[in-house]
């Protein structure tokens, strides 16, 4: 991670502009100390764009706020939240640049509750307010009065962490923790995203206080699990989530995965690591979040499918099935998406053997036509998962199995040209099917749909009326639905 050093001269010169000289203007006028704060400091020294501008203010930031808006007028909305004692001002931008937002809080003090991460506030000093902030990369502010515009105040050594890739809290790390428990996620997701290390004291009181996780809501933990899923190594959050426990009251079926058992001399592979593998590499294909779910989830089932074999050795037989049956539970306790979201990462854990089960044998039409027709829509999201699979050591197979998916790939992008979705759509459907036998919706109608489906996937014929009228009147005889001839 790139760390800029930047004088206070310097820093004045950053943030040379109307609106933070505005934001002066109207704290000197109120005769208020006005700070910028936060996540927006830290990355000025990361060189790191950020539209997330926050302002401490000894005093009352709501007032600052409400005159900031009349200074701006129509370029400006505001909204205060009195109960929070918090404002947020909206400056409109020209052309079709996205708004800029300004949080503005008064300077605090915070005390907590065993059983709530609700803090009890009291006004504080700008002091206050830095001692109560997660992590010292956090905790630094730059003043925005014009007597000391751009003066940087660190009394933490936020700077230096920045420097040494150093996550750690301000104060004591088992009372930030215990306070917020919610901070424990934040800090691995905050090391995760900068590739920082968790410095040893922060680690070990993350260890101490895991039971607290359970005061937070599954919301607020699914939140923080999207956001290290979406980094650029998300394997890294994952192991110190397992490194501290956290993750074992998380999501216990991935934790569970973490073993290696031996018997005869066999071992079988860390079904925990190879999942972080497959996560990161779907990750470098820049994957969406829901993909990443899938990656993260496709071998869920593997602890409850092993099985020990005295011939094959370790197996894991329709592990594949049973973590597709897993995934509405998972998802349910997390409070993640009940919807079509949930029901894509479902399919893509189900499918997830299927095309290494094609490419390690022969590719023929027929089996990569019913992939087809199962995964729909998502069938290139299934390739990348698949292909992110591949983690053999062994380069010989490893090789087998691209080249192979290669030649699945071509297959898939052949049978698209030929406008799959018709030929995989019976001439002869479910409604006629039932006139010409006089049936009512039913178990046979079933049956007979499927057999003409299958006839057409396997190329047994072409999807055209009169072939399959034949096959259609011989099944219907064979189920006793027409009298032999």
């Amino acid at each position: 991670m790139k760390v800029k050093n930047y004088s206070d001269d310097e820093l004045a010169q950053i943030l040379d502009n109307d609106i933070f000289h505005l934001i002066s203007d109207v704290a000197d006028k109120m005769q208020l100390e006005c700070y910028l704060v936060g996540g927006y400091v830290r990355d000025i020294f990361l060189d790191q764009p950020s539209d997330d501008i926050d302002c401490v203010v000894v005093g009352s930031g709501i007032k600052i706020a409400t005159e900031l808006k009349k200074r701006l007028g129509r370029k400006a909305y505001l909204s205060v939240f009195k109960n929070f004692g918090t404002a947020q001002v909206k400056v409109m931008s020209s052309g079709n640049r996205p708004p800029v937002e300004i949080e503005f809080v008064g300077a605090r003090r915070e005390s907590y509750q065993r059983d709530s991460r609700k803090p009890i506030v009291e006004d504080g000093t700008l002091e206050d307010d830095q001692n109560r902030r997660d992590f010292t990369i956090n905790a630094m502010a730059i003043c925005l009065n014009k007597d000391r515009f751009g003066e940087l105040v660190d009394p933490f050594g936020g700077l230096d962490d920045l420097w040494d890739g150093i996550i750690r809290t301000p104060l004591d790390p088992d009372i930030t923790f215990s306070d917020d428990p919610l901070r424990m996620l934040r800090c691995i997701r905050f090391a995760t995203r900068f590739n920082f290390f968790i410095e040893d004291e922060t680690f070990q009181a993350l260890e101490r206080n895991t039971e607290r996780l359970k005061i937070i809501s599954k919301e607020r933990i699914s939140e923080e699990l999207n956001k290290i899923l979406m980094t650029k190594t998300p394997s890294r959050g994952f192991v110190d989530l397992q490194r501290s426990g956290l993750l074992e009251y998380i999501l216990p079926e991935l934790a569970a995965m973490d073993s290696v058992e031996e018997r005869n001399g066999k071992k079988h592979k860390n079904n925990f690591y190879h999942t972080l593998e497959v996560l990161d590499n779907v990750a470098k294909a820049n994957a969406p979040l829901w993909l990443r779910w899938a990656a993260l989830l496709h071998d869920i089932g593997k602890p409850k499918s092993k099985r020990w074999d005295n011939i094959a050795g370790w197996t894991f037989h329709s592990h594949n099935f049973i973590g597709a049956r897993m995934v509405p539970g998972i998802f349910n306790r997390l409070k993640l998406p009940q919807d079509a979201k949930m029901k894509y990462v479902q399919k893509l854990v189900e499918l997830h053997m299927r095309p290494i089960n094609i490419a390690d044998d022969e590719v023929t039409d027929s089996a990569v036509r019913r992939l087809i027709n199962d995964a729909g829509d998502d069938i290139d999201d299934l390739m990348i998962l698949c292909e992110a699979d591949i983690t053999s050591k062994n380069e010989v197979r490893k090789a087998k199995f691209r080249d192979n998916y290669q030649l699945v790939r071509e297959k898939i992008a052949d049978l698209k040209e030929r406008d799959f979705k018709r030929l995989l759509q019976p001439v002869i459907d479910g409604n006629e099917i039932m006139e010409m036998f006089n049936l009512k919706p039913s178990k046979e109608v079933g049956i007979l749909k499927a057999y003409l489906k299958d006839a057409v996937l396997d190329g047994i014929v072409a999807n055209e009326r009169e072939p399959l009228m034949q096959l259609l009147t011989a099944k219907a005889t064979e189920l006793g639905l027409v009298a032999a001839s």
